[in-house]
This record gives structure tokens, sequence and C-alpha cells, in this order.
């Protein structure tokens, strides 16, 4: 849908990206007031208030409506009222304990000199009450004098030999020491109160947990695993997640705020008067848009107060916030006036005619993008401020999907910088506009004068890889990535993950996985390949190939059993995920230099790999390498090598793990070692297909 809005003089046109589809106009409402003349102008359907960063301000004339400030006043005389009748509530309430301690005890009275010795701030009530507030602390001997004066006010004998008995305890030296550790201790406790809860997704870290402990074979992983598994312990997490949600809102959800949540009548018109907290750290989190005349909240961003508090909602119209009317104002100026106010804010709204659902507390999914990303140069984006940036490799944390269009992520790592959730385009949506995309360009494809590309004939005998030939690898060319679900996975100590290094001819790979094997035999080793070659003298079967017929070896080929096969002087050659599986069942790490057309091969195996490309340096350094190495590249075989690598990582970068650069053969394997180091101290991210 297309929809045009005309102010200034001027009709626009905005399109592609609200919820369900739907677009709104917003004529200059989501301008960016920051570009310069010279700039093409960004149209934008939303505007972001109180966004983190400095964007800048400008003072405006306040303008206060008669009818506004009859709502003000009916909510200030209403404020006081709520006050003076929680006095009244507080004087009741002493008057009460004061009469429930008389009647606990008639012979103490108002005439009775011995209710001060109770009831004050050394008596013996104030001590074993403990009704809320810091103990009060007595030294042993006011302890005993105020015990003797109880005891001297009990009018039955029982009660005066119950005191006597609680007398000769305190006597005795064992309590006196006791006595004297509770004061110690209680010196540096100023109020007893339930430690702060530091996340309200304790469900969700379990059955992280669980699922790390899936795979493991220890004693104490079994027994953790057992333990989170219970109905019990489950149910303690449901439990503390409920109360931590609640304990972690901010004071302006509390009840004195909550009471300014009120519907007014006022002018023929329900009001809803709320206040929310501005907080440095913590910015309010929510876009506006006009419609018309009006400034309507057209999304709550995760994260800021707005989302926390509960009280704004989306489809509000803000009449008013701290006295300053709202209403017929441009959204940018809505963000000049709230950029200029602090602490408090107080909204007049009328409330959106659409009631939601209560909120279901969503699950937040982990993916990888396969995609960058720069909102800047997003024409769709509704709102640029919060367009979260991000390169493909980065793993997100969705959080909100309530957009179809435009999901609110935090990128992995950033959550403790970025106060509030940033948009990101929702998998459909740029499912489709690529596509679209695509489609363009295809269409466009015959008007290009483009270059026919030729492979030269090399006159040296290669492998020629047939890599599942009953594959279409036109459809894997047209798949239009977006993202992965992934989840985090820690391999078990007798499971090693295979070690997959991807790059260009003369990147280095073949020589670092060589070296891996010679320096460190017991703890790396190399895949057993098949071949259909007949055996020579010097070889073992099973240790040097899998000799193996050629119709055995064509029937495991269809049966999908190769990563990757090819042929060389009419003889099949290839490597199988049974062997990769036997390093790996010897509790050593399986190194292989593959293609990339086998990736999606092995990616789709149970062998869980971990893909490391390794990449060319700059057209100089990589001809001093190759120098080195007694070669003498021409300047177009250099710059076929650093085009290859560009193309591999184009296309399949997507799957890639880690990147090494080999600019010194040395230092990429120093770097090498380290990534294979870490998947024994670290858990990484793996498609969450993986472990189902």
């Amino acid at each position: 849908m297309m929809t045009t809005s005309h102010m200034n003089g001027h009709v626009t046109e905005s399109g592609g990206g609200g919820g369900g589809g739907s677009v709104e106009g917003t004529g200059s409402s989501g301008r960016h007031h920051h570009e310069s003349p010279d700039e093409p102008q960004q149209w934008h359907r939303e505007m972001a208030v109180d966004c983190p960063g400095d964007l800048g301000a400008r003072t405006l004339p306040i303008r206060r409506s008669a009818q506004l400030e009859r709502i003000r006043q009916h909510q200030e005389d209403r404020r006081r009222r709520e006050e003076e009748g929680r006095t009244r509530q507080e004087l009741d309430l002493n008057a009460s304990m004061r009469l429930k301690k008389l009647a606990q005890n008639p012979k103490v009275g108002i005439d009775n000199p011995t209710f001060d010795s109770l009831e004050g701030p050394g008596g013996a009530l104030s001590a074993l009450q403990g009704l809320g507030g810091p103990p009060t602390l007595l030294e042993l001997e006011e302890l005993l004098l105020s015990l003797k004066q109880v005891q001297g006010c009990l009018g039955d004998e029982q009660s005066r030999e119950d005191v006597e008995l609680v007398l000769q305890l305190v006597q005795k030296s064992d309590f006196q020491k006791a006595f004297g550790i509770h004061n110690a201790v209680a010196t540096h406790m100023h109020r007893a109160s339930p430690p702060f809860p530091l996340t309200e997704r304790a469900q969700g870290l379990t059955h992280e947990v669980q699922s790390m402990l899936l795979s493991t074979s220890h004693k104490e992983g079994l027994e953790l695993n057992a333990l989170l598994s219970s109905p019990n312990f489950q149910a303690l997490m449901l439990a503390h997640d409920h109360i931590a949600e609640q304990e972690m809102q901010l004071e302006p959800a509390s009840f004195q705020e909550r009471q300014c949540e009120s519907l007014t009548q006022w002018g023929g018109e329900t009001v809803k008067i709320v206040r929310i907290e501005k907080a440095k750290d913590i910015p309010l989190g929510a876009t506006v848009r006009n419609d018309m005349d009006s400034v309507i909240i057209s999304r709550i961003v995760k994260g800021g107060a707005a989302e926390r508090s509960g009280l704004l909602q989306e489809g509000d119209e803000v009449l008013e916030i701290n006295g300053v009317e709202i209403r017929g104002k441009d959204v940018n100026e809505v963000f000049d006036i709230l950029a200029e106010m602090h602490g408090t804010l107080t909204f007049i709204l009328i409330p959106t005619p659409h009631t939601k659902p209560p909120p279901i507390k969503e699950t937040v999914v982990h993916v990888k993008a396969h995609f960058d990303y720069d909102p800047s140069d997003d024409p769709y984006v509704p709102c640029r401020e919060l367009g979260l940036c991000f390169q493909k490799g980065d793993i997100l944390h969705i959080i909100s999907q309530d957009d179809p269009n435009w999901w609110q992520a935090y990128r992995d790592g950033d959550e403790d910088n970025q106060p509030l959730a940033g948009l990101v385009p929702g998998k459909s949506f740029q499912q489709q506009r690529e596509a679209m995309k695509q489609t363009i360009e295809e269409d466009k494809e015959p008007e290009k004068s483009g270059k026919l590309w030729c492979a030269k004939k090399n006159k040296k005998k290669r492998k020629k890889l047939l890599y599942n030939a009953n594959r279409n690898d036109d459809l894997d060319n047209d798949e239009v990535l977006t993202y992965e679900e992934m989840a985090l996975y820690h391999q078990p100590a007798n499971r090693k993950r295979p070690i997959a290094l991807i790059g260009p001819p003369n990147c280095g790979q073949n020589e670092l996985r060589q070296r891996l094997l010679t320096s460190e035999p017991d703890r790396f080793g190399g895949a057993v390949p098949h071949t259909t070659r007949n055996r020579r003298d010097f070889e073992v079967n099973s240790r040097d190939y899998h000799f193996v017929s050629r119709q055995a070896f064509e029937m495991d080929s269809t049966a999908g059993k190769f990563i990757e096969s090819g042929e060389f002087e009419k003889n099949l050659y290839g490597t199988s995920t049974d062997s990769v599986r036997q390093i790996i069942n010897t509790g050593k790490i399986c190194i292989l230099c593959l293609h990339t057309q086998s990736l999606k091969v092995l990616r789709s195996s149970d062998l869980k790999p971990y893909i490391i490309f390794i990449a060319p340096p700059s057209q100089e350094r990589l001809r001093a390498l190759l120098t080195k190495e007694n070669r003498n590249p021409k300047p177009e075989e250099l710059r076929e090598i650093i085009e290859k690598a560009r193309e591999m990582e184009q296309n399949f970068g997507h799957l890639f793990d880690a990147a090494i650069v080999n600019t010194d053969q040395d230092k990429a394997y120093q770097e090498l070692l380290r990534l294979i180091n870490k998947l024994d101290t670290e858990p990484q991210w793996v498609p969450s297909s993986w472990l189902r």
C-alpha cells in the first residue's frame, strides 16, 4: 500500500516497511534535519525521540491550551488529595500498632513509666520486634535491664518464671559470645534485603547450559544436566524470572508512578496521564510519526524506559509533554523538545482505540547474518536513527519480531554498550526485496557490455572435481541469503570438531595443514582418502588409501558419502564422512583442505566442522611470499588469486567461522593454533539445526 501526505506544500511518498506490509505517509516528519542542503533528502516514516547521542536541539516557544491547563490543575488537586489520604493512613497505622501493644499488655499504659522502656529506642520491644527496619543494637547490660523490667510488669507467676529462664540463658558465657558476634555482624549490615536479581532470563540460561551438556560423558556434567532437568529446579527458575521481571522494572513503573496512569474525561476526550523517568543511561526508547496534525507513538523500542514501564502504547496520541503542547508539531520538533527535557516526563495522551493483547514474553532468537547491512544506505528503514549496522557473519540477538518487516535486535557483545535495541530487516522482507533486486539486475544484464570470461586450459593434468553432480548449483547460487538460526555449542573433550581450511590456490592452506599434521601427530590427523587406482607395493590399505572398486566408489558417491571427490588420470579419489569420523573417534582433530563447493555437504553432515578461510595478502606481499618459495608468478596470476579469494568470500563467506590473512606463514600458523585451542575453552555459535 502507498499513501501520500501533503505538508508544507510538498507531496511525498513512503514505501516498504511497516508492520504487516502497511506503509504510512509522513511528509517531512521523517526528515533528518542534519543533512546538508547539497545532499538528497531522506524521508522516513518514524522519528526516534530521546535517541542516544547528541543530535542537537532547538529551543522552541511553549504554547499551552486552556483545556490542557485544566487537566494539569485537576491532576495536581488529585495528587494532593492522595498524599493527604496516605498521611492519614500512616497515622491510623501508628495508632493501631500502639493499641495492639496496649491490648497485649494491659498493665502498660500512658501513665506507666515502664512504657517508654518497652517502646523507646533502647527498649526490649524494639530489640525483639524486628519489624522490617534495621535492628537496634543493645549492649548486654541494657538487654538484662530490659528483661528485668519486663519481669516486674508481669502479673502471673508463670510468665515471671519464663522470663527468669531467659535471664539465666542471657547470663551464660556461650550466649554472651554469640550475642557479641551478632552485634559485630549487624554493624556492617545497615539493612536486611534480598539480593537484587542480575537477570530475568534464568530459564534461558538454564536451557543454554543444558544444550552444552547434551553430548557430555563426564559424571559431573551428567549430574548437572539431571539437576537442571528436574521439575523442581525448572519451577524454581520460572518463579525466579517472574519475580526478577517485577524487581528489575524502573521506579516510574512503581506504585507511586502507576497512580498517575489514570483516565480522565476533558472536553469530550478521554485522556491518559502518565509519568516516566528519563535517565541518562536509559533512553526513553520510542518513535513517533505524524498523522495529519496528530503525533502518534509508532514504535516502542526494547530496552528503553517506555518499554520497561509499560505505560506507553503504540498508537497513543501525544497531546502534551511536561506542559508543552505537542499536537500540530512536526516529529522533528518533538525530537528537539524532548532533547531539552530531563528527569520525570509527564505525558498527556489519548489512548489508542486498538486494544492489544497482553504482551507475551518473547524468546530471544540468535541468528547469524548472511549479508551486510548499513541503515544509512537503506531508503526503506522506518527510522534511520535506530537502524542497526552489521556485517556478514555477525551474531544478532533478535528480541522482538512484533513487526515482521523490522525486527528489534542487539549485536552479540554489544548488549552492555547498546542501551536500545536496533532495527534490522525481517527475514521475509529482506528475501522479498533481494529477490526483486536480483530480478531487476537480470533484466538489465543484456544491456551491459559485459566481458566474456573464459577459463584458460592448463597443460598440466588436474583432478576433475565431481562435487555431487546430482545437485543443482544454479539453485544454490540463486538462494537469497538472510539469517541462520544459531545456538551455543561447546565441543566435548572426546569428540573434536574437524577443521576445514578453505582458500584459493597458492594461499598456503595446504602448507598449514601439513605443518599441523607433522608438528603434533598425536593431536592432529588427516582423513584417509578413497581411491579406485591399484595399490602400490609400499602402500598399506586403510593407512595410505582406502582402495575400493570403481563400482563401490560410484555407489558411495551416489549415496552422498563423499564430502569431496574427483578424477585424476582415469582414477577416482574422494574424502568420505566416514574417514573423517574415524579420526574423530580416536580423539584427534581432523584437518581438511577442501574446495568451497564441498562446504555445504560437510555442514549438512553430523561432523560439526569449524571452517577457516585462508585469505591472500596484498598483491605485493603475495608476490614476495611466492618468490620466497622459488616461484615467479606473473601479475595476472596474482590478480587471479586475489580475485578468486574475493569471489569465494562473497559467495561462501556466510559459511566461514573465521578468517586468517596469510601475510606470514609463521604468524598464520600461530593464529590457526589459537583458533583451534579456543574451541576447547570457549563455546562457539553453530547452526541450531546441528543440536536438534
